[in-house]
């Protein structure tokens, strides 16, 4: 890393290194120069990014779990020809090898990644190395930085929103949802400059947008300015600790809400508050979800320290109450010393996603840009580590979407699907999560991304 004109593929390579470990090392290498690689360059040579309609053979399916004792111990695989068309999966059928095609070498097939929680619009990403730096005083701390900041930031805003987007197709993602800071510093700008890019890359890749108060709503008198993003092209309306930022629960999440049911839209909350304010606000967005059931199913809470921190029969209440009200929770895994309780949370039916969050900023130095090594690292600290652990967290990869249903059966893909696909050099996706496996191409939407 010493050479000043390394280049980017050199770049992504050390760091995908660095995630992986030294370990990994020979199966990466090989894989760049293996099926992952061929099939990348078949891609690029036939163009097939321009078509609607093409066959791709020798690809790697799940057809179920191999059982020893009434234990999962392995997962099958077959080769088949997949067929898209107009950025479906028209059919998958009998592999044939002798059609002329695209050749997959093997490579499996898994249902698109999805980084869940981005700031595409703030990131040192694509310029000068910088750690974050320490610091004290908090989030409002945080919220006096960025004053101070991003106004520069604004200035190439764009080119590295772009770098973050190549950066997180290159790791098997061609979606996220991307909260923009909505405050008086930045006013709209933010927001404007993101879009043009997400205009610009629409047809391979997709993104969510949450409009966000990072200055607080009533702290830096953000709401006036939120109005105005609303009504503009974006799905959610954010929100940030509510009582160490803003001073009162109820004030910011009616705020929230009255903001999201009149422009229809979903909520998506940032909420690190780890003691019974904490507890509080999420009991209370509960109450309010119930009381406008129209927010159910577009309501997040993303971090949501607070769970980690809830007594056991706290934790399960809420945890119930979180489901039957279809609010998800978005975490980053792990951050810090704070373990999120995501099995339990599945256990009782919430939805629960990941993401990366910060990638090289002011706020995180540590994020990778893939959902795949968030999905291993949960698979770890959680002692997920059997076959069919592994290939049940995929899921936070993938946001919810498994090749296999729980029972073993196959759910993905289905005629009809979104071509919306992530190759990986692995045998199944148990291996993939364990080994944080090569990404060898990635289809949005039928179209060819990476």
């Amino acid at each position: 890393m010493n050479n000043k004109n390394i280049s980017r593929k050199d770049f992504l390579r050390n760091s995908v290194l660095g995630v992986a470990g030294l370990s990994l090392a020979p199966a990466l290498l090989s894989a760049k120069n293996g099926a992952a690689s061929d099939f990348h360059k078949t891609l690029q040579a036939q163009n097939y990014s321009t078509m609607n309609t093409y066959s791709i053979k020798n690809v790697r399916l799940e057809t179920g779990f191999e059982y020893q004792d009434g234990q999962v111990i392995g997962t099958k695989t077959q080769l088949f020809t997949l067929d898209i068309e107009n950025g479906l999966i028209k059919n998958y059928r009998k592999n044939d090898p002798s059609l002329d095609a695209v050749d997959a070498n093997g490579l499996l097939a898994l249902p698109g990644f999805k980084d869940m929680h981005m700031h595409l619009d703030k990131t040192f990403y694509g310029q000068k190395w910088q750690a974050v730096r320490p610091r004290k005083g908090g989030v409002k701390q945080m919220i006096a930085l960025e004053q101070q900041i991003m106004p520069s930031m604004l200035e190439n805003s764009k080119e590295k929103a772009q770098k973050l987007i190549d950066l997180l197709q290159k790791n098997g993602s061609s979606f996220t949802r991307s909260h923009v800071n909505i405050e008086p510093t930045s006013k709209l700008k933010s927001l404007e400059n993101l879009q043009e890019v997400i205009e610009q890359n629409k047809s391979t890749f997709s993104c969510e947008l949450v409009a966000f108060p990072q200055h607080g709503l009533f702290y830096t008198d953000s709401l006036p300015y939120m109005k105005q993003a609303a009504k503009m092209d974006i799905d959610f309306i954010g929100a940030l600790d509510p009582t160490t930022i803003d001073g009162s629960i109820e004030r910011t999440i009616d705020a929230t809400v009255s903001l999201a049911l009149d422009n229809n839209k979903g909520i998506d909350m940032h909420l690190h508050e780890t003691g019974q304010s904490g507890v509080e606000t999420i009991e209370y967005l509960i109450k309010k979800v119930q009381e406008n059931p129209s927010l159910e199913g577009k309501t997040y809470l993303s971090h949501c320290f607070a769970l980690a921190k809830m007594p056991e029969a706290k934790l399960k209440e809420i945890a119930y109450l979180l489901s039957v009200h279809k609010i998800g929770v978005i975490s980053t895994v792990p951050f810090g010393n704070i373990i999120m309780p995501i099995p339990l949370l599945q256990s009782y039916g919430v939805n629960v996603s990941v993401g990366n969050d910060s990638i090289i900023d002011h706020w995180n130095t540590m994020g990778s840009g893939s959902v795949l090594q968030k999905a291993n690292v949960a698979a770890e600290l959680y002692g997920k580590v059997d076959e069919y652990g592994l290939s049940r967290s995929l899921s936070l990869a993938t946001n919810g979407i498994t090749p296999l249903d729980n029972q073993g059966d196959i759910q993905w893909p289905k005629q009809g699907d979104p071509a919306t696909i992530t190759f990986v050099d692995a045998s199944c996706s148990a291996e993939a999560v364990a080994r944080i496996s090569p990404v060898g191409s990635v289809i949005h939407k039928g179209k060819i991304v990476y």
